[in-house]
């Protein structure tokens, strides 16, 4: 009976230990199996390759579309963000320009524009135009027109100034008596008398500002703009008068000795000058070293005749004058506006070497305004 009892027990034991036994080898071939799947699938991860391949460069992502297809899409995407980045810094190039380009005129214009500057109306001579033929001791009103080509506003404490040369009995200063606006113009009047005394007569004026400071017009802003009138011997006959300033002269023996031996000539001939060139006045050269008359242009389109290094010039009349009477000619060194000259007015001079002269304005080209002068320059006593 004990023997029957103990075998259904050992058996169930042992039972047990195999089955345990086997459970625990079956555990172990899964293990086994799933180490073995799991390693082999860890290659064909995607994650990992998409996070490397999408810091590569764009020629890297070309090699690998051949071996991924579900790749192609991410890497084609991501690159198109990073050259978008790459044109940002190219950008603020056009805004290195627009910076330099202010600058630069603003460099160039300050030069160009100054407070007080005027320039020629058109005409400058509203009244007595150059070379007006007035009788001794007449009174009359010169009116020129100046245009304010500056930045700063003409008030009537501006004013008109005697500079130099034939007053002819006017104040020294006359205030204006309006405002002016820069680009506007404005009409100014001053009462003369015409001097007793035959002969060619010029008074240089310039504008004042209120600190008393001059300006005026031509190519540097600093020109004055003159009235020049001529006085007749007779004024009861204009006609026959102003002949008789050369051929006074001549009318006596007295004065035959002195036209019989005239005074030396020290240079003389016809030139062609053109607008930008200059006159050596004792030698009668063009664009020699020694330069006493420059034929410039203003930034209004005026031809100017200006003297040099101490040079001077004015004009005389339709008459050709001597030796005499350009020595008693009105001469300064400022410029003559050649638009306010006729073909056929002669014009005195004096060189920077001292010698005096007389040019005669044969002919003046409207096209190019080059000018054809007859030129003498006497040599010195």
């Amino acid at each position: 009976m004990a023997t029957t009892k103990h075998m259904p027990i050992r058996f169930t034991l042992l039972t047990a230990i195999v089955w345990l036994a086997v459970a625990a080898g079956i555990v172990f071939l899964l293990w086994q199996l799933i180490t073995r799947i799991s390693s082999r699938d860890l290659p064909v991860s995607t994650p990992t390759p998409a996070l490397t391949q999408a810091s590569q460069p764009i020629g890297v992502v070309e090699t690998t579309q051949q071996t991924s297809t579900l790749t192609t899409p991410i890497l084609a995407i991501t690159p198109s963000p990073t050259a978008r980045l790459t044109q940002t810094p190219s950008t603020p190039l056009p805004t290195q320009l627009v910076t330099a380009i202010p600058g630069g005129s603003t460099q160039t214009s300050q030069p160009q524009v100054q407070c007080d500057r005027a320039s020629a109306g058109n005409p400058i001579d509203v009244t007595i135009p150059d070379d007006s033929i007035l009788s001794p001791g007449q009174s009359f009103t010169k009116t020129w027109k100046l245009v304010n080509n500056g930045t700063c506003t003409w008030t009537p404490s501006y004013s008109i100034r005697f500079f130099y040369g034939d007053r002819m009995e006017a104040p020294d200063a006359v205030a204006l008596q309006q405002t002016v606006l820069p680009s506007f113009s404005v009409e100014i009047s001053i009462e003369m008398v015409a001097p007793l005394s035959a002969g060619s007569y010029q008074g240089n004026w310039k504008l004042s500002n209120p600190s008393g400071v001059l300006f005026g017009i031509g190519p540097n802003g600093d020109s004055p703009f003159w009235v020049r009138i001529i006085v007749p011997e007779n004024p009861s006959n204009t006609a026959t008068a102003t002949p008789g300033l050369t051929a006074t002269p001549g009318a006596t023996q007295s004065p035959s000795p002195t036209a019989t031996t005239p005074p030396p000539v020290y240079a003389s001939g016809e030139l062609s000058q053109a607008p930008g060139d200059s006159i050596d006045l004792d030698s009668l050269v063009l664009n020699a070293g020694d330069a006493d008359l420059m034929y410039q242009v203003d930034a209004n389109n005026y031809h100017w005749l200006a003297p040099n290094d101490g040079a001077t010039i004015g004009v005389y009349a339709s008459l050709e004058p001597n030796l005499a009477d350009c020595q008693s000619a009105s001469m300064s060194p400022a410029p003559i506006a050649v638009e306010s000259l006729s073909v056929g007015t002669y014009l005195c001079y004096t060189s920077n070497e001292g010698r005096i002269g007389r040019a005669l304005l044969k002919a003046l080209n409207p096209d190019d305004f080059t000018l054809a002068l007859n030129m003498l320059t006497w040599a010195l006593p």
